[in-house]
């Protein structure tokens, strides 16, 4: 009798252990997810966390926001699994010999925007709607704010002085700034304008405190499209070491991005218990922009590399002897085909 007790027993306990690993493989995985910032820019990342679908696949994403290239600098030195970064700045770590493997991209539009103060603006007779070439000149002289020096915030006012013909290191005087306190720096006249993503500029519109001078998203810059702007990359052994951590990350981003498109209305009402301290104006105006400029394809495209490295040298950020000519080993697309 106890033979046999002991033995439904071992059957029982081994039965057991066959199957948790089915029940709670899908809620072992921990992921420390960077972000440079809290913007608009990575609301693929809020959506996934706060509509489930990192849950879903799998996973417990811890979000850390480290400003700038720090994001990047946490993947290299190995205290972040993945980040959500623009393209341009992954492959200018490559050209210094710190590659990181992209998988997956979220906005293939670049998501910055510049603002000039609205009194600048009306004494040149400038408004949003005037020809490109003559609000890019208006930033010549003018002492811009940009989220970091080298960001992808940081190359818009240079790609636009260059496209106009000066110089932007004797013609502009930039500033790395806090987006949060930019606002305010131009409502005190402290600086002329700023360079940042949504929804920080289209607040300043919606305050009349500035017109949006260069938009990025609604497609000044066309040329340069697609380009990959929220990216998700890792150090390129990640994904060879822990396939199935990648693979679910991208499954969670692809499905985020298919629920982004196909409930536009869960999708806001999302986005707004995020950013609930935001006046609503502003927030509703910033969305119908940000909205546009994400995917429904998070596939990570060769073409996307091509001008997003465009992007960086026609900005002067990367010196064409140092440009990456060769992207193997620093992208796939396997994980959202499904490979």
């Amino acid at each position: 009798m106890f033979h046999l007790t002991s033995r439904v027993a071992a059957l029982t306990l081994a039965l057991v252990a066959g199957l948790l690993p089915t029940s709670t493989r899908a809620q072992d995985i921990d992921v420390l997810l960077a972000l440079p910032t809290n913007t608009l820019t990575f609301a693929s990342a809020f959506i996934a966390e706060d509509g489930g679908f990192f849950k879903k696949n799998g996973l417990k994403v811890e979000q850390r926001f480290l400003a700038g290239v720090a994001s990047n600098n946490a993947v290299i030195n190995g205290s972040a699994d993945f980040l959500l970064g623009s393209i341009a700045t992954m492959l200018n770590g490559a050209a210094m010999g710190q590659p990181m493997l992209m998988i997956a991209n979220m906005v293939d539009k670049p998501m910055v925007e510049i603002v000039i103060r609205k009194d600048i603006a009306d004494k040149a007779g400038i408004t949003s709607a005037s020809p490109l070439a003559d609000r890019i000149k208006l930033m010549k002289g003018k002492t811009i704010a940009v989220q970091g020096i080298g960001s992808m915030t940081h190359s818009l006012p240079r790609l636009a002085a260059r496209r106009g013909g000066y110089d932007p290191e004797a013609d502009i005087r930039v500033t790395p700034m806090d987006p949060a306190s930019m606002l305010a720096a131009l409502s005190n006249k402290q600086i002329d304008g700023y360079s940042t993503s949504l929804p920080f500029t289209t607040e300043a519109v919606v305050k009349g405190e500035g017109i949006i001078l260069v938009s990025g998203p609604t497609g000044d810059m066309p040329e340069y499209q697609p380009l990959g702007y929220t990216t998700l990359g890792g150090r390129p052994g990640k994904c060879t070491k822990e396939r199935e951590k990648c693979a679910r990350m991208v499954a969670a981003f692809a499905e985020t991005a298919r629920f982004m498109k196909e409930k536009p209305d869960e999708t806001y009402a999302l986005i707004k218990k995020r950013f609930e301290k935001m006046d609503p104006k502003v927030l509703e105006e910033a969305w119908k922009v940000a909205a546009a400029a994400h995917t429904a394809d998070v596939a990570v495209k060769e073409n996307t590399l091509d001008n997003s490295q465009k992007w960086t040298l026609d900005a002067g950020l990367l010196d064409p002897k140092n440009q990456v000519k060769d992207y193997k080993g620093l992208w796939t697309d396997e994980f959202a085909k499904g490979k």
